[in-house]
């Protein structure tokens, strides 16, 4: 339908595993499943529940008659009933049991905490894909010297890979995150309208020790080994605004990231893929824009907006529960899932490809090192008679002529030139040259990456080796 919205995260962004895990078809049999293992659980903890019930129940898990619960609701105004309805109607014999003891947060929350789980699941096997090909690159390039920069001025020499492994690092320091948010998830369970399971005290007839193991057995069938062992009519909010504190924080180190490859890119130092037929630009045919990264600068700061929503619905909770986190929950997770999802998607695609440019960043370099081999340049003139004070004032001449051919005239930086000039230094050009091997400038940026590479990403990437092989191609 092209005369109404349409959500860009479903049309060109999102993945097809994380559409189809915030998808009706997933929500509504996540609540089906709910409802079969509530009388399962009921049935085997004493309850007048059938075997046939049950089985007519799973008989239609995931044949939803989406017809019949739209025509109820708009009849009752109440969305978990109309489900219950239009389940009732396909499984007329379990119709009686169906939501037994159950309030609608019983199916909304627990399905979210569902969503959530699995999305994380989702996330988790992507950032073990990037870590894969970003180590690769960090690898590969550990010996590369180029500029580092801070301020975005010109400072001391670092490696093309050490560099990733900031990169790197600020990802695992997301994906640390996101394995303790998936190892401390918790499952609403069976706790009631306004969370002290009263409806279940009465089927029980005020036996708790079912009704406590009703909570732990559903919980359980639905995947969640740990529980709240309170709750009021929901699962605390903390929980949404948790979960995009950790999307956001994914998003932050993304868009730090494609920053530094933009401005890379700028420089013509580094490149991300660029398509064959791709088009930089409708009227500048020559122009190779950054559009992978644009685009998880611009997803990112939408996610780093949205953490501000489930922040504040969590502050404004009243008492056991209030309806004002309805329709917020149902944009804001869904959505920053999406969106980090895409995220993902994109940096592996990047990184599937990434082009460097040695001779480039060579040049960078050597319009620079001049300058910052000037202290072993004093040192190598003591050593060949001359007095160090003279020297360093020598040097911080023609340090200023030269900047001024730069800066001013526009020309190449002949500092080189004017100290093999100047007889005072008495220094041989080619052990000159060998000073000025820009390797001698790096310091253990080398070491550092492959230890870094060895002791903390590798071993991620053998814990989920199962999850490698993800193809990371752009819908648009």
């Amino acid at each position: 339908m092209m005369n109404v919205y349409s959500n860009p995260l479903v049309e060109r962004y999102g993945s097809k595993e994380m559409l189809e895990n915030f998808s009706p078809n997933k929500k509504f049999s996540s609540w089906r499943r709910l409802w079969i293992a509530l009388a399962e659980s009921e049935k085997e903890l004493g309850l007048n529940i059938t075997d046939e019930q049950i089985a007519e129940m799973k008989k239609y898990v995931n044949d939803i008659n989406y017809d019949v619960a739209a025509k109820r609701e708009l009849e009752v105004r109440h969305d978990v009933m109309a489900h219950v309805h239009a389940f009732g109607v396909q499984a007329p014999k379990a119709a009686p049991i169906i939501h037994l003891g159950a309030t609608s947060a019983y199916v909304g929350d627990n399905t979210d905490l569902i969503q959530i789980k699995d999305g994380y699941e989702i996330l988790k096997k992507k950032f073990v894909n990037i870590f894969k090909n970003m180590s690769d690159f960090a690898m590969e390039y550990k010996d590369l010297p180029t500029l580092g920069f801070t301020h975005f001025q010109a400072a001391q020499l670092t490696t093309v890979g050490k560099r990733t492994t900031l990169w790197l690092q600020s990802l695992m320091l997301d994906f640390e995150e996101l394995e303790f948010r998936m190892e401390n998830m918790r499952f609403r369970g069976v706790k009631g309208t306004t969370g002290t399971q009263a409806s279940f005290e009465e089927l029980f007839n005020g036996d708790y020790d079912k009704v406590k193991q009703l909570d732990i057995m559903v919980s359980k069938k639905l995947g969640f080994d740990r529980r709240f062992m309170v709750t009021g009519q929901t699962y605390d909010r903390k929980i949404d605004s948790e979960t995009l504190n950790l999307l956001s924080n994914i998003a932050q180190t993304a868009h730090k990231l494609t920053n530094d490859i933009r401005l890379l890119q700028h420089l013509k130092e580094i490149e991300e893929p660029f398509g064959k037929k791709q088009i930089g630009s409708s009227a500048m045919a020559y122009k190779r824009n950054p559009m992978r990264s644009e685009r998880i600068s611009s997803l990112a700061k939408f996610v780093i907006a949205m953490q501000q929503s489930t922040a504040m619905t969590a502050a404004t909770q009243w008492f056991e529960r209030t309806l004002d986190d309805s329709a917020n929950k149902r944009l804001s997770v869904p959505q920053a899932f999406l969106a980090v999802d895409s995220i993902l998607v994109i940096m592996q695609n990047i990184f599937d490809g990434m082009v460097v440019y040695p001779k480039m960043i060579e040049k960078r370099i050597m319009s620079e090192l001049p300058f910052m081999a000037t202290e072993y340049i004093i040192m190598e003139g003591v050593k060949n008679g001359g007095d160090r004070q003279e020297l360093h004032e020598r040097i911080r001449e023609h340090s200023m002529e030269a900047g001024k051919q730069v800066k001013i005239e526009g020309k190449e930086n002949d500092l080189i030139e004017r100290i093999l000039a100047d007889e005072y230094f008495n220094i041989d050009k080619e052990k000159l040259i060998k000073i000025l091997d820009p390797k001698n400038f790096i310091g253990f940026a080398p070491q550092q990456t492959v230890e870094f590479i060895e002791e903390e990403i590798n071993p991620i990437i053998k814990k989920y080796e199962h999850l490698l092989g993800m193809e990371a191609g752009l819908r648009v």
